[in-house]
Order: structure tokens, then C-alpha cells, then sequence
């Protein structure tokens, strides 16, 4: 975390950063943070409020991350497309200022909860709770949390969700997962998103794309897409789904499921017969 981008300072760490207990004073007087893990405690303490709210409601929520411009609304537009009469869907839409991506939302008639972040880069459970205010979970089956577009600072913090997917594009290049590993070992599935542009843009090798992400002892499943043309869609469609019934599972037995890169993730996971991951090496093609 850092003060320059802006990601020590959203409204929800306030409280935080002020309280005499966990900042310092420099020699020239400038307000440092002294024990950045106790923000990160805090989000942590908030997310495990909000997953039990999530669970109560028997609602799967999943983050999506990416780098701005990797496609995230686009492809939450064709998932509603295709789930819609399936699932009751909500979206939490994160972005430094606008509601663009939720209006775009809107359009498609579910509920949208834009979070305008100001300057910070990344969403945290505080933020997502403030958000909870205002959206009714009652009914629902599936919640997206659209993060900020960001490729670093977002895989630190736990929103109280399920599943985090991470989203590369075509056009940011091959080496991302390499270059990203933060972001990237904390991946319950890529999605190798605009796929349509694989033939202009064949300096992006999807299986070198994979073999850096598996370089990270990573075993999630990856999977090849291009919303605009619908390729691949059902692979990402048919992962949903599974994941849905298996977090009924878990909770109809007293589980829950917590995101790859969080504390107690691996714990959990090896806890519960009901967790699953893409084989080892798996990469998905689609020639739909």
C-alpha cells in the first residue's frame, strides 16, 4: 500500500489512519502509517462480517480484477445475457469516479451499487459493506463485485466474497501473470479475455499466458473467451454454475468458501470434501 496512489487513504481507513495507536509522527512531522497490517485487520475483520452476511442470504459473490480496459463490464454484460432467467443477479460496480459501468449495468435490468472511490485504487470490505446498505440480498443467487482496474492493489484486500476472477487481455501481453504474481497466485480462474483479437495481436501466446500463471504453484483453471463474440462463454458459464452449487453445498454443511491469496484460504479449503480446482496444466479452448 502506499499514500501516493492513493490506496492508504479511503474513506472506510479514516478511522485507522487517524487513531494515535497505529500511526507514527516522522521527524518532520508527516503522518506515517506505523502498522500497516492493522488496516489490513481491520478489512479483514469487516470481510468476515460481510461473508456471513453473504452466506446467510445464501448469496456466491466474486470478485473480478483486472487491469483497466480488460474487459470486466463487457463481460459481466454477456454473463447477465446468458444467466439472467437462470440466476437473480446483482452488481457492485468499483471505479475512481463516474457510474458508467453501473449504468451500463442498469441497462440490462439488475441492480447495480456504483462505488466511487476518489483516489483510492482498490475496493476494501468496508466499502462493500456500505455498498450492502443499499442493495436488498434477499433472493438473490449470484453477486459481482466489479473492482477497480488495477492490477496490484486490489488482490490484498479480502471483500468477504467466494471466488476471485482474474481477467488478462489480449492486448496487455502474455507475460502479465509473470510481471503481476500478487495478483495473479491469489486466482480462483483466469479468463484470457478478447480473444477475438488473437489474430491481429499474435504476439500474445495463450499457453505462454498459462505457463507463467502455473509458474505461480497455481492450479486454477484458465480459460480462453471473447465476450463480443460469445467464444468461450460457455466454459466461463458452466464454471459459474458449478460454483454456485457447490457453495449451496458447502452451506447447507455448515462451510463456507474464502478467495485464493487470503489468510486461512488454503486452511479452509483442505477442510472442506466441496472445495474443487482446475487439473494442474488445464487451459481451456472453446471452438463454439
Amino acid at each position: 500500500m502506499c499514500s501516493t496512489c492513493g490506496c492508504s487513504i479511503t474513506p472506510s481507513h479514516d478511522s485507522v489512519i487517524n487513531s494515535k495507536e497505529t500511526v507514527a509522527k516522522t521527524v518532520e512531522s508527516k503522518t506515517v502509517i506505523s502498522v500497516l497490517t492493522q488496516l489490513l485487520s481491520e478489512n479483514d475483520h469487516q470481510a468476515t462480517h460481510n461473508r456471513e452476511h453473504f452466506d446467510q442470504h445464501h448469496v456466491f459473490a466474486v470478485n473480478l480484477m483486472s487491469s483497466p480496459g480488460a474487459g470486466k463490464t463487457t463481460l459481466l454484460e454477456a454473463t447477465i445475457d446468458a444467466l439472467k432467467d437462470e440466476f437473480r443477479l446483482a452488481v457492485i460496480e468499483g471505479d475512481l469516479e463516474t457510474e458508467n459501468d453501473a449504468a451500463r449495468i442498469r441497462r440490462k435490468g439488475v441492480p447495480a451499487i456504483q462505488i466511487v472511490t476518489g483516489t483510492a485504487c482498490h475496493l476494501d470490505a468496508h466499502l462493500v459493506h456500505q455498498a450492502l446498505h443499499h442493495l436488498d440480498l434477499t433472493g438473490l443467487d449470484l453477486l459481482f463485485i466489479e473492482n477497480v482496474g488495477n492490477l496490484v492493489c486490489p488482490a490484498s484486500f479480502d471483500l468477504g466474497h467466494h471466488r476471485n476472477i482474474i481477467l488478462l487481455s489480449t492486448p496487455e501481453g502474455d507475460d502479465k501473470p509473470a510481471k503481476y504474481p500478487v495478483m495473479f497466485r491469489a486466482a480462483d480462474i483466469v479468463l484470457i479475455t478478447k480473444t477475438d483479437l488473437l489474430p491481429v495481436l499474435d504476439e500474445f501466446d495463450p499457453n505462454r499466458a498459462a505457463h507463467y500463471f502455473r509458474q505461480l504453484a497455481n492450479a486454477a483453471p484458465v480459460i480462453q473467451l471473447s465476450a463480443k463474440t460469445k467464444t468461450g462463454l460457455t466454459l466461463w458459464l458452466n464454471w459459474l454454475r458449478k460454483e454456485i452449487a457447490l457453495q449451496r453445498q458447502r452451506i447447507s454443511h455448515g462451510y463456507t468458501a474464502r478467495p485464493g491469496g487470503t489468510a486461512d484460504s488454503m486452511r479452509l479449503s483442505e477442510s472442506s470434501p466441496l472445495h474443487t480446482h482446475g487439473s494442474e496444466n488445464e487451459i481451456h479452448h472453446s471452438h463454439q
